[in-house]
């Protein structure tokens, strides 16, 4: 795969957003930033949401190598939009080079020291491999692999960042949700948790469930998705997508700062897969295509389009159930969006999020004790009146269950700024030249289960 990589291409064309055409010479490296980003053939909107805010760390003249196309067009619309918008406008220079010769020029001009990779999830490990062995740090939209035959090539990789001193880290924005926080940060009281059952397939200890949809807005313009994204040779089945996000807040939240082992931590007990169908007129909205190209021919039945966008996974995590699931809609109601759902089940307490009708579509962190008792509502309103230290306004409300946190909107983010909190939190890591010593074991175990869950739902449909 990497030798077609290198392969000898063909001229291309080099020019900055504006389109006009620059100088290729080799661009000269400005040591007053220590981070220059190299934005590697932008095939999904979060290689622009990366770039939604500026940071001081990072030089504002980014370089862009892609084969080019509608994908690449759409990225650098984004990134106009984000450049012009009334209110904190962004200040990056797109220096654009397009051509068959994309990689090969990359890493011939060696214009940066951070790869950001967001797009053909096929093409990624490819591209992983190819920078960390050339010295260079990733950071990777997820999922990072699709296939169980590519998880060798993901152990190779973090072997030869390594080796080479660069980091490679993929993006977990679901980390930075305020509801995610808490719900962690409450199962590690035990006056208010307990502690984490083991739970059982039929009734896991942690739920995550994560429903999606093809046709959204993204900073506040209609998105446009290209048509191999409904090819799952190209973009990965449902079952190792967003499940990646839902796995890694397993691991985070349920054993925070361990060492996990998928060799011997992991044991996948189930899993299941099932497509989305699309008619040709949604596959138009979203694509703008009137037509299905012939690579989504395998997947049509009549004039529908079935795309295997939907798993479920039940596994256990160092002896604790778990239960997974991800399901994609064509598009949300009205006035609704993505939406996530979670348990944790402890011995005292559950803690629930939940953002759906009642919960206005927005998530809501509830505290639901097993046992009511004057002795537990003492030492919640305690852990509160702590926790209003670092959070003021928060508060509590009573519900038939329990309590629902009610948390200040400022301290909320949308899907879109999370991505400005992860990537200050790569940039640390980058610039200390380290990653916690649990990241790496725990990203392998995380890819581990979503291949292996993928895995055993082929098998099962058959």
């Amino acid at each position: 795969m990497r030798a077609a990589f290198f392969a000898a291409m063909t001229a291309g064309i080099f020019f900055s957003v504006s389109g006009c055409r620059e100088n290729p010479e080799q661009p000269k490296a400005a040591a007053s930033f220590p981070i220059r980003l190299i934005t590697l053939d932008p095939g999904h909107f979060h290689a622009a949401l990366v770039q939604k805010s500026g940071y001081p760390d990072i030089d504002t003249i980014v370089h862009v190598y892609s084969p080019g196309g509608q994908e690449l067009k759409t990225h650098l619309s984004l990134i106009e939009k984000y450049n012009t918008r009334p209110a904190e406008p962004t200040k990056w220079e797109e220096k654009v080079y397009e051509g068959p010769d994309y990689l090969s020029r990359m890493f011939s001009e060696r214009a940066g020291n951070v790869v950001v990779i967001a797009g053909n999830n096929h093409k990624k490990i490819g591209y992983i491999r190819a920078a960390v062995d050339s010295g260079l740090n990733v950071f990777s939209d997820k999922p990072m692999i699709i296939e169980p035959g590519d998880f060798s090539q993901l152990e190779a990789a973090f072997s030869a960042a390594k080796k080479n001193k660069v980091i490679l880290y993929d993006i977990m924005t679901e980390r930075y949700q305020i509801t995610t926080i808490l719900q962690r940060q409450f199962s590690l009281m035990p006056e208010v948790f307990g502690r984490l059952q083991k739970g059982s397939e039929k009734e896991p200890a942690v739920t995550k469930e994560s429903v999606h949809h093809f046709f959204k807005y993204v900073s506040g313009k209609a998105l446009t998705r290209p048509a191999w994204y409904f090819d799952v040779t190209q973009e990965g089945e449902g079952i190792v997508d967003v499940t990646t996000h839902l796995v890694d807040l397993i691991q985070w939240e349920c054993f925070p700062d361990s060492i996990l082992d998928y060799k011997n931590d992991v044991q996948m007990l189930s899993a299941r897969r099932w497509p989305t169908v699309l008619t040709p007129s949604e596959f138009e909205k979203v694509t703008q295509l009137d037509k299905y190209p012939s690579v989504l021919t395998p997947y049509l039945k009549d004039t529908l389009l079935n795309v295997y966008a939907n798993g479920e996974m039940n596994y256990t995590l160092k002896g604790v159930h778990a239960r997974v699931s991800v399901t994609w809609n064509f598009q949300a109601p009205e006035g609704t969006g993505d939406t996530h759902y979670s348990v944790l089940r402890g011995t005292l307490a559950n803690l629930v999020i939940r953002q759906g009708k009642e919960q206005q579509y927005k998530p809501v962190l509830s505290i639901e004790p097993l046992t009511v008792s004057a002795a537990y509502d003492s030492s919640l309103h305690k852990v509160i009146g702590e926790l209003q230290v670092k959070y003021p306004g928060l508060s509590l409300a009573k519900t038939a269950k329990g309590w629902d946190l009610l948390i200040p909107d400022k301290y909320s983010l949308d899907h879109e700024a999370t991505f400005a909190e992860v990537t200050k939190k790569y940039l640390g890591f980058v610039k200390a030249g380290a990653l916690p010593v649990w990241e790496v074991p725990n990203m392998l175990t995380k890819y581990y289960t979503t291949v292996k869950a993928l895995e055993m739902a082929r098998k099962g449909s058959k």
